[in-house]
C-alpha cells in the first residue's frame, strides 16, 4: 500500500486527515486521526511509597478516567522535557529519575498518534498540580499503593502497559 495523497479534512481541536491509499489496482479514502506526539508516565513518589495517578473527564469514553499523567508534545519539545512539563503541571511535581517505557502507537488503525510512555520517580512536590486552568483542565491527583494499584480495573492503555512494566521488573 502507499499513500498517494493527503488531505486535512478538520482542523479543530483534534485534527483529521483523509488519505487516499493506492492498494495494487485499488484505490482507497481512508481517515486519519491526527492529534499529535504525546508523552505520559507513571510516577512513583519515593518519598511517600505511593504511586501518583490522575483522574479526569475524557472525551472518548465520556466518563472520568483513571489513567498516568500525560499530554502533548509542544512544537519541537523533547519527549522527555514534555514528560517532565506534564508531571509538573498534572501532579506538581519535579522528577527525581526519568526511564523511558516505550514509545508506541495506541490505535495504529485510525490514529497516527504516538505516545512514549515512562516511568517516573519522584520525592518532591514543588507546586499545586491539577492541570492548567487555562487549558480547561481539571485533574484530581490519586494515590495508590503496590497493592491498591494493582487492585484497580485499569481501562486506559498507556495505563495498564506502564503498570505491567513496573510489574514485570518487580
Amino acid at each position: 500500500m502507499q499513500i498517494i495523497e493527503r488531505s486535512r479534512v478538520f482542523d479543530g481541536h483534534y485534527k483529521v486527515n483523509q488519505l487516499l491509499v493506492q492498494d495494487g489496482d485499488t484505490q482507497l479514502k481512508r481517515e486519519q486521526f491526527a492529534p499529535g506526539k504525546a508523552v505520559a508516565a507513571l510516577v512513583y513518589d519515593t518519598a511517600r511509597q505511593v504511586y501518583v495517578l490522575t483522574r479526569q473527564f475524557r472525551i472518548g469514553p465520556e466518563a472520568d478516567i483513571l489513567e498516568i499523567a500525560a499530554g502533548m508534545i509542544d512544537g519541537g519539545e523533547a519527549p522527555e522535557t514534555a514528560v517532565r512539563r506534564e508531571i509538573q503541571e498534572e501532579l506538581g511535581y519535579e522528577v527525581d529519575k526519568l526511564e523511558q517505557i516505550v514509545c508506541m502507537w495506541p490505535s495504529p488503525g485510525t490514529s497516527s498518534e504516538e505516545i512514549t510512555v515512562y516511568y517516573a520517580e519522584v520525592s518532591q512536590k514543588t507546586g499545586e498540580g491539577g492541570g492548567l486552568a487555562e487549558e480547561n483542565e481539571n485533574i484530581e491527583m490519586v494515590d495508590f499503593t503496590w497493592d491498591a494499584l494493582l487492585a484497580e480495573p485499569l481501562r486506559d492503555a498507556k495505563t495498564v502497559i506502564a503498570v505491567q512494566w513496573v510489574r514485570l521488573r518487580g
